[in-house]
């Protein structure tokens, strides 16, 4: 019972962590490509 218990809490917490991570990447990549564009209008 508790070891079912376990395995689901660790399930969770590594799809949550996993969703996490990769949304801050992607959130990354997006801030990133806008501060490009930024800097080429500031530049340009």
């Amino acid at each position: 019972m508790i070891k079912s218990i376990l395995k689901f809490c660790l399930a969770a917490i590594l799809i949550v962590s996993g969703v996490l991570i990769g949304g801050t990447v992607l959130t990354a990549k997006g801030i990133d490509n806008l501060g490009d564009k930024l800097q080429d209008k500031l530049h340009g």
